[in-house]
């Protein structure tokens, strides 16, 4: 039997999310390997027994000394959203000490985590979205160079941040400098984006035997005034339709176009894309390459539409290391 570390926790106002995240993964795999949910935070990297006693990583090996045995994984499941899970810190310390990692490499994971330069990436490739302007926290921005670019309303949003913390929807110029100030608070460099008014939907992908699985697409109605943290994660906040009313056309060119973006980037494991539909055509809104992964997350819904249990998938994503 295979021991698994699934990496939870991290250092982002995700933090929560993370752990959740991990205790399902945890469920859905603990048939079928030993498993060991490791919380890392800061500098404490740690397991905790069912009685509350917790034994340390040693970071020289990512080993874990228990009283009577050194715990050594064969895999790592990186169920952290944020740093340093989801920015590529991670994944550069395991590929150091070669442990295979379900997420997407570091170069990968730490383009996709700065959405400007994401953005800027898949641009030369043609892919259609929305305008932004980058603005970083030191700089005095000038609203209405900035406005004159985007529009109203536009959002601000943090530019390393996940979960839609320090994001707000600015309807009028006077809101602009206090959104770029709150999205400062969760990061050094805000990006400011073009309002578009259209369908909010995800798709996952993910790479299971050596292959490529396109998940079902899911349509995401808020019911706050956008798919804020709220609307993710406290149930009743947004109705999530998988799969999505968008008829076989639309729904294969999001499809196509998600697996084309995750072939771009040269993604691994499960990611998702997210896009806006705006008068029939799919524009990219972001993707995140540590999707959440709770019961209440889009994957495990749309790979049950799918037909694949959460434990399948989850147990081939870890499988697919060792092919």
């Amino acid at each position: 039997m295979r021991t698994i570390a699934i990496a939870a926790g991290g250092d982002s106002p995700e933090y929560d999310v993370s752990v959740g995240s991990a205790g399902e993964v945890s469920k859905a795999l603990e048939k079928r390997y030993r498993v060991f949910i490791i919380v890392i935070r800061g500098s404490d990297w740690y397991w905790e027994d069912p009685r509350g006693r917790r034994f340390s990583i040693d970071k020289n090996d990512f080993t874990l000394k228990l009283d009577e045995e050194k715990v050594r994984f064969d895999a790592v499941f990186i169920a952290i959203h944020g740093t340093p899970g989801e920015n590529g810190l991670l994944q550069g310390y395991l590929d150091m000490l070669r442990i295979p990692y379900t997420s997407c490499n570091a170069f990968c994971s730490a383009l996709t985590f700065n959405k400007h330069a994401c953005k800027l990436f898949l641009k030369e490739y043609g892919i259609p979205m929305a305008d932004s302007i980058l603005i970083r926290r030191d700089e005095s921005p000038d609203p209405e160079a900035i406005i004159a670019r985007t529009g109203l309303p536009c959002f601000v949003k943090p530019n390393d941040s996940g979960s839609s913390f320090g994001v707000s929807k600015v309807k009028k110029a006077e809101e602009l400098i206090p959104a770029i100030k709150k999205a400062s608070e969760e990061s050094s460099e805000i990006l400011v984006e073009a309002f578009m008014k259209g369908r909010e939907v995800a798709c996952g992908i993910m790479t299971a035997g050596r292959k490529k699985i396109v998940l079902p697409v899911t349509e995401i109605i808020p019911k706050n005034e956008f798919f804020d943290y709220e609307a993710k994660y406290i149930p009743g906040k947004s109705e999530e339709i998988t799969p999505a009313p968008l008829g076989e056309k639309l729904t294969e060119e999001v499809q196509q176009l998600s697996s084309y973006i995750y072939d771009l980037l040269g993604c691994s494991g499960i990611v998702r894309v997210d896009f806006i539909i705006v008068e029939g055509k799919p524009l990219f809104l972001e993707i995140n390459t540590v999707p959440g992964m709770s019961s209440e997350s889009i994957i495990p819904k749309q790979a049950l539409a799918a037909g694949i249990s959460v434990s399948d998938l989850y147990s081939s994503v870890i499988e697919n290391l060792f092919r």
